[in-house]
Formats: C-alpha cells, structure tokens, sequence
C-alpha cells in the first residue's frame, strides 16, 4: 500500500491521525447513508407519502437482519489491526483472506432469508395495507444486493484497520454519483417507483464492492487478497467469532428495539411514519459521522494493543471521547436548527415536516451521549472485550428501552411519539456510565498483562 493512504496509529501525535483517519471515514459513511436518503428523497417527492412510508420504514428491519453478520467484519477489524500493529504477516493474510470467506457466506445467506421472509417479517410489524406491497418490493430488491455489500463492509474492515480510511472513500463517491443519477433513471423515465430505487441501489452497491475488492488484489502487504487464497481458517473463525458474534448480537438486538419503536411508529399512521423516516434520515448523518470515531477507536487500540502501548491506549481513549463530543453537540445542534429545511428535502406535506421536527428535537439535541456510549463499546472492542458491552448495552440501552415501551408509553397520557422517541436519550446516558465503569474494571487488568508481555 502507498504509504499515503498508512495511518502509524502507534506513534506520533494522536490527534492529528485520528482526524486523518476519522475524516474520511465520516464522509464515507455520511456518503453509503446517502444511498438510503436518495431513495426516500425521490421517492418522496416522484412518487408520493405511501412510496415514502415504504422506503423509509425499511432501515430498521435492513439493519435487523444485516448487524449480526456486520458484526462479524467487527471481529475481522479487531483482528487484522492486532496483528497489523505486531507486523505478524503471516497471521494476517490468513485473516485477511478468512474474512473475505464469511463475508461472502454471509452475502448469500442474508440474500436468501430476506428475499424469502421479509414481507412476513413486515406484517409482524405492524406495515399499513397500504404501504405494506411496497415495502415488500424494495426490500426483496434491496436483499438481492446484499452479497455485495457484505464485500464491500468486510473489505473496508480491513483497510480502516491498517489507517486507510480514504480509498473506500473515493470508490463510494463513484456508487453515490451513480445512485444518484439512476434513482431519477428508473423513477422519472421508467416510471418504477419504489422497484426502481430498490435497483439502482444495488447496482451502486455491486461497483462499490468490485472497485473496493480490486484495490485489496492489486495491494502489495501481506494484507494483499489472493483471490485463489479466500478460505475459511479454523484458527482464526474463532477468534473473529468471539469479537464478532457478541458486536453482531449487539447490533441484531439493538435493531429489534429500533423495530419494535418503528412497530409503534407505525401505529400512528403513514403521516407519522413519514415524518420519522425523513427525520430518522437525517438524524442518521449525525450518527454517520459520531461513527467514525467508534471505528477509530476501534482499530487505533487495537493496533497499539497488538503494539503493547498501554499508555498511548489511554491517551487514545480521551481523545476520542473529545472528538465524539464536540461531532455530536455541533451536528446534532445543526440538525435541530435547520430541521425544517433538511426535512423539506424528504416531503413537502407540511404535517409530515412537523411529525419530523418532532423526533429531531428529542433525539438530535442529545444525540452526543449516543456517540459518547458507541466509542466505549469500541474500545473495549479494540482491548478484545466483546462480550462484556454488549451485555451492558443489551441491558442498559436495549432492555430499557424495551420496558419504556412496554410500561411508560402504553400509559394514556404518555402514549405520544415524544415519550417515545425520548426513551433514547435515557438509556444512552445510562449504557455510557455503565461502559466507563466496564473501561476502569477490566483496563487495570488488561494493561498489567500487556506490560508484562512486554518485559
């Protein structure tokens, strides 16, 4: 790899390569959420408010049935940074190339289940009849491309674990370019509505991941993909399994509670569904670019962890903290400030622009502590603790959340989308406090260990 696109996250000043490496990371993310929010937009202004409902409603069962195998590129992250930062090549092809194994497993098996289950799957949740044909058709359009973007997310695992956060970077701008322009395509042209985002989304997807997949075949470092090399390594499936699966439960669980809030969305008819899909959309480049940190956390200790450098983990920790804070307090304040324009972009129905700037303010002006409680799972993630937050965030985040829904907004006079949407905010501020807590116990502990393999 060009030593341009490198991060030396074991050395040198902290600040300045957590910026270089979280910059492009943010913009990546903000761009591959951007394929989402080109579909809601057009069709919510080509094709009308059942159109919007349909393509909006979707994100939380995609990231349902998406986060446990994600997880899993997780696990590769962690790994392939470790033995990165060793400069143990070995164990890192085998890695490299074990990852590229599950992510097409995972590919087809996500492909298979959500073609053959997710009109079931939206019927549990509540779809209107109305937007219920819809759904089902963009989302079995949007599974057939899960292969690719399964690729594409274990691929750019592994280059965000060496520092290179830009290329993925470029190849998306690429896909977003071409979303863009056949999203107006297939819905103005061919008048396909909601089928004809659901295509052109995969299409882009499909040259995000060849593009990614030719820059690992053509590298040069023992991360390089030898096509004819991709095979599952059994010494390595658990140890990518023992950091993976627990981020995936994680995430899988996560979006359950996120399902069931939409199940409750939902119950408020399409107006309000609307609203909170266009306002979710939104939120969601606020969290894109919290995001970023997370990962970095992510791959800058599990580097200096695979380094041995336990002081520069704990300098690494407070730095990030910062960064997370200061991105979301100014994104989120943005977002709360400028809601109405930004929802005018989704719809130009009124009530739905106020149903939005509902879940914005409740969500967007506190929407650091979320970032706050993602940073501590990455660093403990990166320390090679997986299962211990995702306990804590399943009770402290997840269950909370759950029991709010299922106690406080089932009360008369609290059955309102606001005590809804602020059952966020609470269990955020809570998992935080928990994961520090987890950080101080097990660091201790960790840290003597690391200093006494380094003596």
């Amino acid at each position: 790899m060009s030593k341009t696109y490198a991060i030396d996250m074991c050395n040198g000043s902290i600040f300045p390569k957590l910026l270089r490496f979280a910059i492009p990371l943010m913009c990546s993310s903000i761009l591959q959420l951007f394929f989402n929010a080109v579909d809601v937009i057009v069709v919510g202004y080509f094709c009308g408010e059942d159109s919007l409902a349909a393509v909006g409603s979707t994100s939380s069962l995609i990231n349902l049935l998406t986060n446990l195998f994600m997880g899993l590129s997780i696990g590769a992250n962690v790994l392939v940074a470790r033995y990165y930062g060793a400069k143990e090549d070995k164990h890192l092809h085998d890695v490299v190339h074990t990852a590229i194994a599950l992510s097409l497993i995972s590919g087809v098996v996500l492909t298979v289940f959500g073609v053959i289950f997710v009109e079931q799957i939206l019927v549990w949740m509540q779809t209107p009849d109305n937007v219920l044909g819809l759904a089902t058709v963009y989302l079995r359009i949007y599974f057939m491309g899960m292969l690719a973007t399964m690729v594409y997310n274990f691929c750019s695992a592994i280059l965000r674990a060496v520092g290179d956060t830009k290329r993925p970077l470029y190849y998306l701008l690429i896909a977003g370019a071409l979303n863009v322009v056949m999203n107006l395509f297939f819905v103005l042209v061919c008048d396909m509505n909601v089928a004809g985002v659901g295509v052109a989304t995969v299409i882009s997807q499909c040259v995000s991941a060849i593009l990614v997949v030719r820059c690992l075949v053509k590298e040069c470092g023992a991360y390089r993909l030898v096509l004819k090399d991709i095979r599952l390594h059994g010494r390595y499936i658990g140890r990518i399994l023992r950091i993976g699966l627990p981020a995936g439960l994680q995430g899988t669980v996560f979006s359950l509670s996120n399902v069931v809030i939409q199940s409750s969305v939902n119950s408020f008819g399409s107006i309000v569904m609307a609203g909170n899909a266009a306002a979710a959309s939104v939120e969601g480049f606020v969290y894109m670019a919290m995001n970023a940190f997370h990962q970095a956390a992510v791959s800058f200790v599990g580097q200096n962890v695979g380094a041995g450098k336990t002081e520069r983990i704990k300098k690494i920790v407070v730095r990030v903290l910062i960064c997370v804070t200061v991105t979301g307090v100014v994104l989120g304040g943005l977002a709360v400030l400028f809601g109405e324009n930004l929802l005018g972009f989704y719809s130009g129905e009124v009530d739905v622009i106020a149903e939005g700037m509902v879940r914005l303010r409740m969500i967007c002006s506190l929407y650091f502590l979320c970032g706050l409680m993602d940073v501590m799972v990455g660093v403990l993630r990166g320390l090679g603790h997986s299962i211990m937050p995702m306990i804590v965030s399943l009770l402290g985040a997840c269950g909370l959340r759950l029991v709010w829904i299922f106690t406080i907004f089932q009360m008369e006079p609290y059955h309102t989308t606001q005590v809804l949407y602020l059952s966020y905010p609470v269990t955020w501020i809570i998992t935080f406090v928990c994961h520090v807590i987890c950080y101080f116990v097990v660091s201790r502990k960790h840290f003597k260990r690391l200093a006494g393999e380094a003596s």
